[in-house]
C-alpha cells in the first residue's frame, strides 16, 4: 500500500497574483487580505491529496519569424524578450519548447535540410540555415533558462519537396512510399546535428496538422500512414540510431479528429510502443471532452498541447486573446494534459514575417523600425500558469459552483497549492475559496484571472 500523502495545513498568508484587465495590474502579486467564509457565495473548493497528472512544463515556439524579428532588436530588447519568457525568476520560466524542421509558414521562405533530389545518401544534408538565426535564439534562451536543458519538440511542416506525390512544399500533398526510410533518416540526422551544436531534442512529432492541405508547408498522412511510418521507418531509425529516448508525437493536429487517430495508430501494438503520447492544437472546434476521452481510452499515453494561436493578424490590444489561452489551459490541463505549448514566441508589429502572408498574434510583438516590444494579454495570462505551475507539480482536486468560475489547481514537491481562475465576464465574482478546508472569502474583478498561492 502507498504511504499516505500528507498535505500541510494552508493556515498562513495567502498570496495572489492578479491580472485584470481594468487597471493596472499585470502579474501582480500581494499578499491576500480575504473576508471570513461566507456560505452565499459561489465556491471553489481545492483538496491537494487527490492527485492526477504531473506537469512537464510550458513554453512557445522557436520560428525563424520570431528568430529573425529577435535579431532585429537592440540589445537590451533581445535580452528582454529571453528574460521575460525564460528566466525561471523574472520571467515565465519556460522549459518546453518547439522548432520546426524545414520551413514553415513562418519561416522566410520554402527551405528543406536535405534539397537536392535523389540525395539519399545524405551528401547535402546540411542545418546551415538554421545557424543564421534559430540556432543562436534557441541557445541564448538555453543560457537565461539555466542549466537543465530546454525540452525542445521538432516538428515538419514538409518533407523535401522531391519526396512528396506533388513535387512541391506546400499544397498538401503525401510522402511517396519509396522515400520513408530517406524521411525517417533525416529526423536522426536533424536531431544529430542539433545536439552537435549544444541543443539536445527532447522529442519529434510525425508531421504538423497532416490533415490539412495548406497554401503553405503542409503534408498529408492518413491515420493508416502515419501509423505505418511511426511503426516500420521512424521508431525502428531513431532506435538503431541510439536515440530510442526521442519521445514521438502523433496527431499534432486539432482536437477534433484526435480520438480516431490515436485509435488507429495506438490499435497496433507495434506502431504505439515508439509513441510517447498524443499532440493536439485548438483551432477549429474546442473539443475539451475529445482530450478527455483519449486519456480515458489510453492512460498509458500522454498528452500535450503543441500549437494555439491567435489567427488573423497582430489583435494588438485584444483583452479577449489572453482569455482564450486561459479558458484553453485550464480546460485542457483539468483533462489530463501534461504540457502546453504556445506559437510563435515573437512576431512583429504585423504578425510576422509569414511568407504567404498567414499573420498571428504572439505574447510579445516588436515594433521593429523602433525597437520596442509590445505585451500582448496573452503574455500575461500566460504568466499564471507557466510562472506558478513548475515542471514537477502535480494536478489536484479542484470544483466551482459556478460555470463561470473557471479554475484548476496544482500543488508543489514542498506542499504550495497555486490557484488558476479566470472571470470572463463583465461583473466582479465574489466567491469562498477553501484549500485543503480553509475557507476564505475573496473575489475576481472583471475580465481577470488570478493565481491563488497557499502553503510552502
Amino acid at each position: 500500500m502507498a504511504a499516505p500523502i500528507e498535505v500541510a495545513p494552508q493556515t498562513g498568508p495567502w498570496r495572489w497574483v492578479l491580472t485584470s484587465r481594468d487597471g493596472s495590474a499585470r502579474l501582480t502579486e500581494e499578499v491576500l487580505t480575504p473576508g471570513p467564509a461566507r456560505t452565499d457565495l459561489p465556491r471553489l473548493w481545492v483538496d491537494s491529496k487527490r492527485r492526477f497528472q504531473t506537469v512537464l512544463g510550458f513554453g512557445g515556439a522557436f520560428t525563424e519569424a520570431a528568430a529573425t524579428t529577435w535579431l532585429k532588436l537592440p540589445p537590451g530588447e533581445r535580452d528582454a524578450v529571453l528574460r521575460e519568457y525564460f528566466d525561471p525568476v523574472a520571467g515565465h520560466g519556460y522549459t518546453l519548447c518547439r522548432v520546426h524542421m524545414n520551413s514553415c509558414d513562418f519561416a522566410l521562405g520554402h527551405y528543406a535540410h536535405l534539397d537536392t533530389p535523389g540525395d539519399t545518401a545524405f551528401e547535402g544534408f546540411s542545418i546551415e540555415r538554421d545557424r543564421e538565426a534559430l540556432l543562436p535564439m534557441i541557445r541564448a534562451a538555453q543560457r537565461v533558462a539555466g542549466p537543465k536543458p530546454l525540452q525542445l519538440l521538432v516538428s515538419p511542416w514538409s518533407p523535401p519537396a522531391w519526396m512528396k506525390s506533388n513535387e512541391r512544399m506546400a499544397d498538401g500533398g503525401h510522402l511517396r512510399p519509396e522515400y520513408r526510410a530517406a524521411w525517417a533518416q533525416c529526423f536522426v540526422r536533424f536531431i544529430q546535428a542539433y545536439a552537435a551544436e549544444g541543443v539536445p531534442v527532447w522529442g519529434v512529432s510525425v508531421q504538423n496538422e497532416p490533415e490539412a492541405r495548406q497554401r503553405w508547408d503542409s503534408c498529408l498522412y492518413t491515420a493508416e500512414e502515419e501509423r505505418d511510418f511511426v511503426r516500420d521507418h521512424l521508431g525502428p531509425a531513431l532506435h538503431a540510431a541510439g536515440l530510442g529516448d526521442i519521445r514521438i508525437v502523433v496527431w499534432d493536429h486539432n482536437r477534433d479528429a484526435m480520438v480516431e487517430r490515436a485509435s488507429t495508430i495506438y490499435g497496433d501494438p507495434e506502431a504505439a510502443k515508439y509513441v510517447w503520447g498524443t499532440g493536439f492544437h485548438w483551432y477549429m472546434e474546442d473539443h475539451f471532452d475529445h482530450v478527455q476521452l483519449v486519456h480515458d481510452a489510453w492512460p498509458d499515453k500522454q498528452l500535450l498541447f503543441t500549437e494555439g494561436c491567435q489567427e488573423g493578424g497582430p489583435h494588438h490590444g485584444s483583452w479577449a486573446l489572453g482569455e482564450r489561452y486561459a479558458r484553453s489551459m485550464i480546460n485542457d490541463l483539468n483533462r489530463w494534459t501534461v504540457g502546453w505549448i504556445d506559437w510563435n514566441l515573437l512576431l512583429d508589429e504585423h504578425g510576422g514575417p509569414n511568407h504567404v502572408g498567414n499573420y498571428c498574434s504572439a505574447p510579445l510583438l516588436a515594433d521593429v523600425a523602433h525597437g520596442r516590444l509590445m505585451h500582448q494579454s496573452s503574455y500575461w495570462y500566460l504568466g499564471h500558469f507557466a510562472r506558478y505551475v513548475r515542471p514537477g507539480d502535480q494536478r489536484i482536486l479542484c470544483a466551482a459552483t459556478r460555470e463561470a468560475l473557471e479554475c484548476t489547481a496544482f500543488v508543489n514537491p514542498a506542499g504550495r497549492v497555486a490557484v488558476v481562475a479566470c472571470n470572463r465576464g463583465e461583473d466582479a465574482l465574489p466567491f469562498t475559496l477553501t484549500i485543503d478546508g480553509v475557507a476564505r472569502a475573496v473575489e475576481l474583478p472583471p475580465r481577470s484571472i488570478a493565481t491563488f498561492l497557499a502553503g510552502a
